[in-house]
């Protein structure tokens, strides 16, 4: 029974990751169609730092995921910190609210912020489809995964300590600043981690709220592999790989820190 497990989850484990090691090792292909490997060349990836478009497409993803994550960890962080420590009306139901971005479909996520897009620039005059509606669609769902992660860490810390550095005259921020986040830090850092991960990664939610001169290395990868897949596409698709699995698995050592 436990080599049938054991065959059962290799098969598991080749059938979600093996397509992901053929990109990579294609990424390494010398021959410029179909996948017969003709020998190991590292000219797509060179061939895509001497490109000006990819380079321009490399610094709006990375201007989208860094303000994203640091004002979705931001507001994240103080959500699940209101969400453990105080009660308020409301409090279970905006608990589970949070949950809706997680599970609803990046689709709906998608079409609902170009509707609320479109709203408001009928309305308001404002905003346009840029980058600044990318970083919006992005903190939408980045926020309830940084508060989830926060929060679960918070949980796991003993209010006792708070309440003894008030005793001893510590103020609301005061004790935040120098017990309460120290504590949860490694929460909070899994949490950004997550969020960034999340935002490189993202294609629906950008499709659908980018404008001219907003494109992303996911955009850009979707408008090429139309036109055929070369592999200076798989060369790209392996840097957000190894750039995601290295930032969740340094969230993931976080996260298995003890308080």
């Amino acid at each position: 029974m436990r080599r049938l497990l054991s065959f059962h989850a290799l098969l598991v484990y080749l059938f979600l990751y093996l397509p992901i090691l053929v990109i990579v090792a294609l990424s390494f292909n010398e021959s410029r169609r179909g996948v017969h490997f003709t020998g190991f060349t590292l000219k797509w990836y060179q061939g895509l730092f001497q490109d000006p478009r990819v380079l321009e497409y490399f610094l709006n993803t990375l201007t989208v995921a860094l303000v994203s994550t640091l004002v979705s960890t931001v507001l994240g962080t103080l959500l699940a910190l209101g969400l453990v420590r105080y009660r308020f009306p409301g409090k279970g139901f905006l608990r589970y609210l949070l949950y809706v971005p997680v599970v609803v479909p990046d689709v709906v996520m998608g079409i609902s912020l170009l509707l609320l897009f479109a709203f408001s620039r009928e309305l308001l005059g404002f905003p346009r489809l840029s980058l600044l509606t990318v970083i919006l669609g992005h903190i939408t769902f980045q926020m309830a995964f940084v508060t989830l992660v926060v929060r679960s860490r918070l949980l796991l810390l003993d209010p006792a300590l708070e309440e003894a550095a008030r005793d001893l005259g510590a103020r609301g921020f005061q004790t935040f600043l120098y017990v309460t986040l120290p504590l949860a830090w490694p929460g909070v850092a899994a949490g950004a981690l997550l969020a960034l991960t999340l935002s490189l990664d993202d294609f629906v939610v950008t499709f659908f709220t980018a404008g001219p001169g907003a494109t992303t290395l996911p955009l850009y990868i979707y408008s090429s592999v139309k036109l055929g897949v070369s592999p200076k596409v798989h060369a790209l698709s392996t840097l957000i790989i190894g750039l995601s699995a290295f930032f969740l698995a340094l969230g993931y050592a976080l996260t298995r820190r003890k308080v």
